[in-house]
């Protein structure tokens, strides 16, 4: 993916992501001809949002940003979406961005309000999503005096953006957003922070619009080269353990469709990470799930052993590689990546291309000379025997609680086909990975690389706000529905008709899992309390807590209960919808891979691994 344009490093004193220029005199307009209107800076961002057909901006206001919303209250294009948290904004910007293609937009004021972007922006960086954030900032000649509210968000958030302005002429405003919005979604997508001084959003300079982008050394490689081309080619028709190993770049680059025509051109077998759910079909026969820590044994066991490997906008992340000196010792290499600094960042390349997956994908297609199916027989009888073995499931608990995979996976048999899904991070995670079937891109949307609690309900507001026509549903667990549910209160008040379902399983489930696994079942501070028992009633009750909170509040705690709520759930569409499942907490994800150990040691189940050394015959 593209080299992410990076603001200069901090020096010992405030960072200045871009330092005025020096300005040359500025031309007489043409007898004739009209001025450029002259704008107060405030005015300047509200016009170049439109010029550049931003449908919505999620923020708050607050002091240093305040006068770019009084502009604000008079745009007929610009749909201000007033959030409760500033963390809310920037997963509702993502989200937005996810399943719509195009940029997302939040905005906050300066200090503590730019401050609460800090964990959005880095997930959006982790897993590349375009999103532009816009903050305030204190005076220009109160920068650096530990002024009130005061942050150096651009030094903050270097290195978790693709670059960081810092504005420091309002004449530069339209240029500066014309970039920002250029560098999110170009090459590798990513956030980028547009940080501008009250004085200059108060000061009146020239608008010119379209602007001339001044973007040095920005060029990002798109398109492949051709020797490398024919040389992964030739070693596809070669190979006889080949796995298309697939990430979210193929999502980002929209190549679904010449994926699948690969795929079946080669007769490789197919992997699709966390973040490149969907962009496979999971209905398709050469699909074997999503390989890593909590992935499907037979993807697990195609990537341990294949003798080649084609990484399609994958990045290598230890997730899926489990302990690198280990990972797929007799495969070759070959990485298509837009960022040239993913290839060989964690595992050396033997043809690395950099460029659009869509255009490589559908270079290598026209390059490939068949080498004859016959020769991935013992292959396919291998992975279809792991696949009857060990096929991805669970055990229910006799705990007179729900099973919580089987919730899941009514909710996503029960949900129309179109749906959109977004998660928090946990357990409730990797089973709606597993246990919803995603046949097209952009239905999953996800924390990947951050992995942020809080992620779900207002990645979901956003999702929703950009496809109003599509169900949105929201798979959360107890604990992270705790840290941003506050944004319900936005869905109920904007009418924004998400749906979430919250796995209540009266713990933070994931670390309970580890700590049952690994720390002899010390349940230190996991417990949250969500759960009704005699000695306690639930804290907080979130059928109550949805219902203060303007949505329609639903619970299910028993199997006879779970279809009829999701039936009802899905029948309410003009207000947000929650419904508490109450599920056990002894539940685990399975298959799982301890952290730090090879994939090799993969457990299937609590006391079942699965041999890898004789090529999967256990």
């Amino acid at each position: 993916m593209s080299t992410p344009v990076k603001a200069p490093k901090p020096g010992p004193q405030a960072a200045k992501a871009q330092p005025a220029r020096p300005k040359a005199p500025k031309p007489a307009p043409p007898i004739g001809a009209s001025a450029a209107p002259v704008l107060t800076g405030a005015q300047a961002v509200v016009r170049a949002l439109e010029e550049l057909e931003v449908e919505a901006v999620f923020g708050i206001p607050g002091g240093a940003i305040l006068p770019a919303y009084d502009p604000l209250l008079d745009s007929e294009k610009v749909r201000h979406v007033l959030v409760r948290h500033e963390q809310g904004a920037g997963h509702a910007a993502q989200g937005y961005a996810l399943a719509t293609g195009k940029v997302g937009v939040c905005m906050a004021t300066s200090g503590p309000g730019a401050t609460n972007l800090v964990t959005p922006l880095a997930d959006a960086h982790m897993d590349s999503i375009p999103i532009v954030a816009i903050t305030g900032q204190v005076a220009s000649s109160a920068i650096g005096t530990d002024a009130f509210q005061e942050a150096d968000i651009c030094g903050i958030t270097m290195p978790i953006t693709k670059h960081s302005y810092l504005v420091t002429d309002a004449e530069d405003i339209p240029r500066v957003l014309a970039e920002a919005f250029h560098v999110a979604a170009t090459g590798r997508p990513g956030p980028v922070l547009v940080d501008i001084p009250k004085d200059i959003l108060q000061s009146e300079a020239p608008f010119v619009w379209p602007p001339k982008m001044d973007l040095p050394g920005y060029r990002p490689t798109t398109q492949p080269h051709g020797k490398q081309i024919r040389e992964a080619a030739a070693l596809i028709a070669e190979a006889k353990k080949p796995v298309l190993y697939v990430g979210g770049g193929v999502v980002k680059s929209g190549a679904h469709a010449e994926l699948l025509a690969l795929a079946e051109l080669t007769g490789a077998p197919v992997v699709t990470t966390l973040m490149a759910r969907g962009a496979f079909p999971d209905s398709h026969p050469q699909h074997l799930g999503m390989p890593g820590m909590h992935g499907t044994v037979p993807a697990v066991h195609a990537l341990q052993k294949a003798d080649l490997l084609v990484a399609l906008g994958a990045r290598f992340d230890d997730r899926v590689t489990g302990k690198l000196a280990t990972f797929a010792p007799e495969a070759k290499i070959v990485h298509v990546d837009i960022d040239p600094a993913e290839i060989g960042k964690n595992r050396e390349a033997d043809v690395p291309i950099v460029g659009d997956c869509k255009a490589a994908i559908a270079a290598m297609i026209e390059a490939y000379e068949d080498g004859g199916k016959e020769r991935l027989k013992t292959w396919w009888e291998t992975l279809d025997d792991l696949r009857g073995r060990y096929p991805l499931g669970y055990t229910d608990i006799d705990d007179g609680l729900l099973t919580p995979q089987w919730v899941i996976q009514r909710l996503g048999e029960l949900a129309p086909a179109d749906t959109i899904w977004t998660a928090g991070v946990g357990q409730h995670q990797m089973w709606a990975s597993q246990f919803i079937k995603y046949e097209t891109p952009g239905t999953f949307l996800n924390s990947g690389g951050l992995g942020t609690m809080g992620f779900a309900v207002p990645a979901a507001m956003g999702a929703k706000l950009g496809e109003m026509d599509r169900t949105v549903w929201a798979v959360d667990g107890d604990g992270c529905f705790q840290m941003t549910n506050q944004e319900l209160a936005t869905c109920a008040v904007e009418g924004i008709p998400i749906k979430v379902a919250v796995i209540n399983n009266g713990n933070l489930g994931m670390v309970r899992q580890w700590q049952t696994l690994f720390y002899e079942q010390r349940y230190s501070n996991t417990n949250l309390s969500t759960h009704h028992s005699e000695a306690s009633p639930r804290v907080p009750d979130f059928v109550k807590l949805a219902e203060a909170l303007g949505c329609v509040g639903l619970r299910a705690e028993t199997a006879e209960e779970v279809d009829e709520v999701i039936k009802q759930a899905n029948a309410i569409n003009d207000r947000p919808v929650v419904v508490d499942f109450t599920v056990g907490p002894d539940a685990m994800v399975w298959p799982m891979v301890p952290a730090g150990v090879s994939n090799d040691e993969i457990l299937y189940a609590r006391d079942v691994r699965p041999n890898f050394d004789d090529e999967g015959q256990i």
